[in-house]
């Protein structure tokens, strides 16, 4: 299941898997930990909503990951039902939900060219986000990651192309290359393959903060094999776009067959890994129970599919 293997990455083994992790902090300390709304962030230019969740005595310098709903849900449906603040408590990391309040479907507009580039648009305002919480709650900035599903998991590649420099780690969950589609057109990328180089996927990460020769947040990308809402496609076209931007081969260094007929793939010096689902749809792989390595609840983009 996705989040047990994240909660490795969390504790310290394999930070290739996804999120490392900064820390946003409680308003108020004296109150039980909630999903909090935050106000004044920045000038915000792509009018979303913040949110975080701090656990109950995190102390200063913690990790956080940033975590982006999908088309149709909101920050607190994603907060209730991922699973993330069962390993928030207990890993000890904060949570920042930033929230798409574009109507009517409140999507993360991964797709237009006034949101996708650095210093603009939604990714500037989540970027703000993140600036904000390091500072207001002394966080660890060297420990921020990001994860997104659909349209989120798209955004999570926007972010780790523009701001590089803010994140460690990066899981792109049923999402969807930097730039893989036209200006104000979802179609192509969505519902079929838009093929191009490693290369040229690279050179478009590259081009989105040009001159940045700083180290590159680790990629773990993760696609259902079922997927008809996203073609599963644009796995490989993310696998081909990150692996190229982290200088690594095509070629898996190692390939691991996991449970429920999932296959992981891992690139270079576990730099890159790439989890093909077989048999799953559009969603966040969850794993509902009470046992310490299972989290979340099934529902509508919320997938009950264990890995481990």
């Amino acid at each position: 299941m996705m989040h047990a293997l994240l909660a490795r990455t969390l504790t310290g083994l394999s930070a290739a898997l996804i999120l490392a992790l900064a820390l946003i902090g409680v308003a108020n300390p004296s109150q039980a930990a909630t999903l909090t709304k935050v106000s004044g962030f920045g000038s915000n230019p792509g009018a979303l909503n913040m949110w975080v969740y701090v656990p109950d005595g995190l102390p200063a310098g913690s990790p956080a990951v940033v975590a982006l709903h999908g088309c149709t849900q909101s920050a607190n449906a994603y907060y209730t039902n991922s699973g993330w603040r069962k390993f928030a408590d207990l890993h000890g990391f904060a949570l920042i939900f930033p929230e798409a309040t574009t109507l009517p479907s409140n999507c993360f507009q991964w797709f237009q060219e006034g949101d996708i580039k650095r210093g603009q648009g939604e990714a500037l305002s989540i970027a703000q986000m993140v600036t904000y919480a390091t500072g207001a709650y002394g966080l660890d900035a060297a420990r921020v990651s990001i994860t997104g599903l659909s349209a989120g998991g798209a955004m999570t590649a926007v972010m780790i192309a523009t701001y590089p420099d803010l994140f460690n780690a990066a899981s792109i969950v049923a999402g969807l290359p930097y730039r893989c589609s036209p200006p104000a057109s979802t179609s192509t990328c969505m519902n079929g393959p838009v093929s191009k180089t490693p290369a040229a996927w690279g050179a478009l990460v590259r081009a989105a903060h040009s001159g940045y020769t700083g180290p590159r947040p680790k990629v773990a990308i993760w696609h259902g094999q079922a997927d008809y809402t996203v073609n599963k496609a644009n796995g490989d076209e993310l696998r081909d776009q990150f692996t190229d931007v982290l200088g690594l081969s095509q070629t898996p260094s190692g390939t691991q067959s996991l449970p429920a007929g999932t296959t992981l793939e891992t690139y270079g010096a576990d730099a890159l890994r790439y989890y093909r689902i077989a048999g799953m749809g559009h969603g966040t792989p969850v794993d509902p129970g009470t046992a310490a390595g299972q989290c979340g609840t099934a529902g509508a983009y919320f997938l009950d599919t264990c890995l481990l």
